[in-house]
């Protein structure tokens, strides 16, 4: 090397130890010559050109931690590939001169912290680590953060690399498979170390924040973690998130985990030392980094903020690199690989990544460590989510654009004001299907696009029922969203509580997104991008598509929104005339599902009958897309299956019937199939035999598929709208007989079952305990199998037959009724009073009893005892968590009552309870 090549590395490298230099004391290092050593100038001392035992040569800096030696940086200059020194900084790590104290040694009998810095570029050995292995960091730790491992260097695995290798055995009691699976993936991945990213697939609706908070509790309680962050793509799904956290009660002594851990929203500023979970947007964390204000409040301009160009970020000492073990991405946004992707990378922390839509770029940046997988059809044949169809509406407008000739007086809108004049157009205005809706508002296409979704959707879509489904129409834009509002009530002839703009912008979103979910009212919710991931609506029925989306991640999670399942009793409370959600349907309106990206449903034949088949299934002559449709077809029923009826079921199938659908799902997956046909010579044959496996336990059990359609017989009901009925013959002839027969079937069923139905015995004995709508529940469910099949309606129609006296000015029972029919039957009343009336009789006589006792209620606390009522009248019952659901929830739910009942609002709840129920 020439002296000229000799002075240039020298200035290089002394360029280097300038901003080493920077760093270090950016992170609150005190950086010192030899010669003017004070070990006492802070925490952490940095000293230069420390001189280490003979024939090791002099470091570039020792570093000392509360006065002892911890750690050596070699400092290379800038462009050096660092891992081609790791030998040298190695070599001063268990080279050290007599003079010094040491805190520690790593077990190898080295320094434990071992850095290798270009200025540009640090590398950090942590010598606790098992296997310690150098891994690329952003800037240099703070002194307080070794010294928190400094004081954990004599428990066996100082660090969390080391204690996630030890952890106990997982609680699967509350989870699923899939869960069970991402979980133990995760897991495995850590203690592999091979990568510092985990990846987990898993189908919209199969329960990834509840995995990942089962995740984030054994980590922190056995792994050794000691803070994590948990990104959300919105802001209301981190208010989704909250709850999750708030509400998950830990396996092992039933405590919530917020009463262990404290989970805080992220904002500017030193993190609190306290907190355990940090829960953010992506945007949110890059604003704290860059000491912006980040507000309490959630701030919709930021909300979804992609910028043009990838961010970069630099060191804030207030949240350090260190700050996080670990970091949870949940419903991955598209973008967050790409232009977000040098905040994540700005942590030294494992980054796990949830999402159930990976594209190449999520695949790339989680360096294809997918460790676990669950797809959305396998979620069907589980009966985590439903199925979908598919079901399209083309206007000529929509497909072909249109012309308005000039001369035409037309209404302008401005954008940002919406005021409204009116031009008459000098020349012809030719605009084409792309520019709909954005350039030009076609009022008569949004009106006929709604105006046949009114007239299809009881006799096409959802042939024979009477309520609109819960409906989510996702618009272009804001502007978009405000038009298709006015017309669907105009078209629906429907108030504004039918339907509503949920986006960004729109006033009280929130409490419009929970009214959607619960409310009986609101039946269509109109957003942009609002609804479009994670957001749960499990009663949604239709997705309906007036906007094109050209990525196949986004479009997969739009269509999650209508997978979620819902228990029938919760599903029938907002849409009374539905008996179960098996399924949702796709509308499109704009061809967005005639994209290449579309997977078509499993339920693919549906003008082939499941007689048929099954039949095909015995032949072994069933096609791929039959398969699919057999999965989806059993799917549904298995999820209609009271539990007696499924594990009848899986005893005729002599196993799961449920693990039957997954391997015809299975067998029509392309990743299942591209592993079977590699390397055969007929690949066709190859493919046909999966099949063949998948059908055998129905081919070859004759039995099961007898009984499965037995049991479609008794869960379908077939509704002719075709043929034309003639009246014959009218007359007023009451026969009893069918009555009589009914009511004294009913009689001997509420005696001889008197012992063992939790509801039987409640009402006919002495008992303390009140009586559940559970209780209530688990009655109708028993009667209304076969081969009684009774309703409340059918036994109280049966007296009323024997008796008008019975007769109500409602013809339709609840199920609380059941209560006044065994009370009635077994001799405890003797008047047959509908269980509403009896409540309300009741709640008369209470008021009568406080007026008389000198207490008063204001208008806004009878509002309150008003509904309190109601909810008892059709639930047998209120519970305190009852409050943050309709109706309550627009007053301020729980805490809209304490406000208004005070420290009465508990008491008063037993009280009616006590006083107002059986």
């Amino acid at each position: 090397m020439s002296p000229g090549d000799d002075a240039n590395r020298l200035a290089a490298e002394a360029r280097a130890r300038v901003l080493i230099d920077r760093q270090l004391t950016d992170a609150g290092w005190s950086v010192q010559d030899s010669r003017s050593l004070n070990l006492f100038a802070a925490q952490g001392v940095a000293r230069r050109e420390a001189t280490m035992a003979t024939g090791h040569g002099r470091a570039d800096y020792l570093l000392y931690v509360d006065q002892q030696v911890v750690g050596v940086i070699e400092a290379k200059p800038e462009g050096t590939p660092l891992s081609g020194v790791e030998w040298q900084s190695a070599m001063y790590a268990d080279g050290l001169p007599p003079d010094v104290r040491l805190a520690a040694l790593a077990k190898d009998g080295r320094l434990p912290f071992v850095f290798e810095a270009s200025g540009t570029e640090t590398h950090f050995t942590n010598g606790f680590d098992p296997g310690p292995r150098a891994r690329r960091i952003f800037n240099f730790p703070k002194a307080a953060t070794l010294a928190k491992t400094l004081r954990r260097k004599d428990e066996e695995h100082p660090t969390w690399r080391g204690k996630v290798t030890a952890l106990p055995p997982l609680d699967t009691t509350p989870l699923r498979p899939a869960q069970i699976e991402a979980i133990n993936g995760v897991e495995q991945s850590l203690r592999e170390q091979r990568y510092d990213r985990s990846l987990v697939q898993m189908a919209t609706g199969a329960g990834k924040t509840y995995t990942a908070v089962t995740l984030s509790y054994r980590l922190l309680k056995f792994g050794g973690f000691d803070r994590i962050l948990f990104l959300v793509d919105r802001n209301n799904l981190a208010k989704q998130t909250m709850a999750e956290f708030e509400n998950y009660r830990t396996p092992d002594d039933g405590r919530r985990f917020t009463e262990l851990y404290n989970v805080n929203r992220l904002n500017r500023g030193p993190m609190p030392e306290s907190t355990a979970l940090a829960i953010s947007t992506i945007q949110r964390v890059f604003k704290a980094l860059r000491n912006e204000e980040v507000g309490e409040s959630d701030d919709p301009a930021l909300d979804g903020w992609v910028p043009d160009t990838p961010v970069t970020v630099a060191y804030n000492s207030d949240i350090p690199p260190e700050t996080f073990d670990l970091i949870v991405v949940d419903e991955a946004h598209r973008s967050i690989y790409g232009q977000w992707r040098g905040v994540l990378e700005y942590f030294d922390a494992h980054v796990v990544g949830l999402t159930a839509t990976p594209g190449k770029q999520t695949f790339g940046f989680f360096k294809q460590n997918l460790v676990s997988e669950y797809t959305y059809p396998q979620s069907v044949a589980d009966n985590v989510n439903v199925d979908f169809d598919i079901y399209r509406i083309k206007t000529q407008i929509s497909d072909q654009g249109s012309t308005i000739e000039a001369g035409t007086v037309v209404p302008k809108v401005d954008r940002r004001t919406r005021a409204q004049r009116y031009v008459a157009l000098d020349e012809d205005l030719e605009y084409t299907s792309g520019q709909l809706d954005r350039a030009v508002t076609a009022t008569d296409q949004i009106r006929t696009v709604f105006e046949t979704f009114r007239d299809k959707l009881f006799t096409e879509i959802f042939p024979g029922r009477s309520t609109v489904p819960k409906t989510l129409i996702f618009a272009k834009d804001d502007a978009h969203a405000e038009e298709i509002v006015i017309q669907v009530r105009e078209v629906f002839g429907k108030g504004n509580d039918f339907a509503a703009k949920i986006t960004y912008t729109a006033r009280n979103a929130d409490q419009q997104l929970a009214a959607f979910r619960t409310s009986p009212a609101l039946r269509i919710a109109v957003t942009v991008d609002m609804i479009a991931t994670g957001t749960d609506v499990k009663p949604l029925e239709c997705v309906f598509f007036v906007r094109d989306v050209r990525s196949p991640q986004y479009f997969e999670q739009m269509k999650g929104r209508g997978a979620r399942t819902i228990p029938a009793a919760d599903f029938q409370a907002v849409t009374p005339d539905a008996k179960q959600k098996t399924r949702f349907v796709l509308i499109d309106a704009i061809g967005v599902t005639e994209h290449d990206f579309v997977e078509p449903p499993l339920n693919r034949e549906k003008s082939v009958s499941l007689q048929k088949l099954l039949q095909k299934a015995a032949n072994l002559t069933i096609t791929e897309d039959e398969t699919a449709t057999l999965a989806s077809r059993l799917a549904a029923l298995e999820h209609q299956l009271t539990p007696e009826e499924r594990t009848e079921l899986d005893s005729v199938a002599g196993g799961s019937v449920r693990n039957v659908v997954r391997h015809l799902v299975d067998a029509v997956d392309p990743d299942r199939q591209a592993e079977a046909i590699e390397g055969a010579e007929d690949p066709d044959s190859a493919r046909q035999q999966l099949i063949i496996d998948a059908v055998k336990p129905l081919a070859s059990n004759p039995d099961l598929r007898a009984r499965i359609l037995e049991l479609r017989r008794v869960h379908d009901r077939v509704v002719d709208e075709v043929s034309a009925d003639v009246l014959l013959d009218a007359y007023g002839v009451v026969d009893t007989s069918k009555a009589t027969s009914v009511v004294e079937s009913w009689r001997e069923y509420l005696n001889k079952h008197r012992a063992e139905i939790t509801a039987i015995q409640l009402l006919t004995e002495a008992k303390e305990r009140r009586i559940s709508f559970s209780d209530i529940k688990e009655l109708a469910d028993r009667i209304a199998r076969p081969p009684y099949n009774w309703t409340p309606d059918i036994i109280w129609n049966a007296y009323v037959a024997l008796d008008p006296q019975f007769a109500t000015k409602s013809d339709h029972r609840t199920l609380t009724d059941l209560v006044s029919l065994v009370r009635f039957t077994v001799g405890v009343d003797d008047k047959l009073v509908p269980y509403v009336e009896r409540v309300q009789e009741r709640y008369a006589a209470w008021l009568a009893q406080q007026e008389q006792a000198g207490v008063t209620f204001t208008d806004s606390e009878r509002w309150w005892l008003d509904n309190m009522v109601k909810v008892i009248a059709n639930s047998a019952g209120i519970r305190t968590e009852d409050l943050d659901d309709a109706p309550f929830i627009e007053r301020g739910g729980t805490d809209g009552a304490l406000r208004d009942l005070g420290d009465r609002a508990a008491e008063l709840i037993d009280e009616l309870n006590s006083e107002l129920t059986a």
